[in-house]
């Protein structure tokens, strides 16, 4: 059975390793990390649909934008409402301000905030009925499909995202990327990331999605974001080569159960073309997909006499504090804290032995020396 003592050199040894080994104190650390992300995205595939006909989709049709950033936009899905010119047409049922009963609903001027263009005044009605919706003057006719039930690019979890980050401690002038440093041109273009190849830095997408804990087919259908992070906790008493970027992913945006009107990620966009009379026209489309925010973040520590010497100074000074904890942990929470009690507080008795009172005599001659 260990001694008092040697619980209470063990409790205050841990609490120094706790300092030293696990945190780390005799290191000066880095959090200002310098970085810089640079995406690309790769692979084609084929669609046929009544508006755009036959396509080939590549990387200069489905990301935007096409610099590289490290927030980019993967398109899995379209509406798409052709050959829209600015003229007078029907605004949509679909939008409630554009509701009318007759002309004096719409009045001329008054743009439809949640709408599509400015009302002209006049009431459009359809057959025989009352209600109609106003009159706009707008980039006609309007878009009026709703979501395709499968996405356009639903082999798009086939591409591949190559993420190439750079990163710079600056108190300490350390640099590091997350590529391979090799001449073998071909290395990029055959590997993937996996725990083999953690510096192949080359994502297959619906890999990154599985990751994320979502489908990529219901993703794909009506859009989402998607966060990568890339960490870096180096240190740098150690070689460079033990400081690895570690990848954690991540769904973003709040998934809703059912169809609510809060899921996904969307945006519209146009292309703008003139026809033989120089007249402008546009296709619209409303592009649902997968939005990536690369995040990078970390430290770096290295040893230092300065944070050394501080706590090795805080640490001989909470000493006592320490040991006042390991009283109490010894005396009031331990199985065997009556033994501890009893060989930490002894009990001091004058006099008879025998029966432990203290008689005149005694406390006279205690007075007597103490005089």
């Amino acid at each position: 059975m260990s001694s008092p003592r040697t619980r209470k050199w063990a409790c205050s040894t841990g609490c120094c390793s706790w300092v030293f080994l696990v945190k780390k104190g005799y290191q000066d650390f880095d959090t200002s990390l310098q970085s810089s992300v640079i995406t690309k995205v790769k692979g084609v595939t084929f669609t046929n649909t009544s508006e755009l006909g036959e396509r080939l989709w590549d990387v200069a049709d489905y990301v935007i934008p096409p610099q590289g950033e490290n927030i980019f936009f993967i398109i899995t899905n379209l509406i798409v409402t052709p050959h829209q010119r600015q003229e007078t047409c029907a605004e949509s049922e679909s939008i409630p301000d554009a509701v009318c009963y007759e002309d004096s609903d719409c009045p001329p001027g008054e743009p439809i905030m949640a709408g599509n263009g400015v009302r002209t005044g006049r009431c459009l009605q359809s057959g025989n009925t009352q209600r109609g919706t106003c009159e706009i003057f707008a980039w006609c006719p309007v878009e009026t499909k709703s979501r395709p039930e499968k996405p356009l690019l639903g082999k798009a979890e086939d591409f591949t995202i190559y993420i190439k980050n750079f990163i710079h401690f600056p108190k300490f002038n350390f640099s590091k990327t997350n590529v391979l440093d090799t001449k073998d041109r071909d290395f990029l273009k055959s590997c993937r990331f996996g725990p083999k190849n953690p510096y192949c830095p080359i994502f297959r997408l619906g890999s990154v999605v599985s990751w994320a804990g979502s489908n990529f087919q219901e993703i794909a259908l009506q859009g989402g974001v998607i966060g990568i992070q890339i960490e870096w906790n180096c240190d740098l008493d150690k070689a460079p080569s033990e400081c690895n970027p570690r990848y954690y992913f991540s769904r973003l945006d709040s998934r809703f159960p059912g169809n609510s009107v809060s899921s996904g990620y969307n945006f519209r966009f146009a292309k703008y073309y003139r026809d033989e009379a120089g007249v402008e026209f546009r296709t619209l489309m409303k592009a649902y997909g997968i939005r990536f925010d690369v995040m990078v973040n970390g430290r770096a520590g290295k040893f230092s006499i300065i944070p050394t010497i501080i706590n090795m100074a805080s640490g001989v000074a909470l000493m006592g504090v320490g040991s006042f904890v390991c009283d109490l942990v010894l005396i009031y929470f331990i199985k065997k804290s009556n033994f501890y009690r009893n060989k930490k507080y002894e009990e001091a008795r004058s006099g008879h032995a025998g029966n432990g009172k203290v008689s005149v005599e005694q406390l006279q001659d205690l007075q007597t020396v103490e005089a």
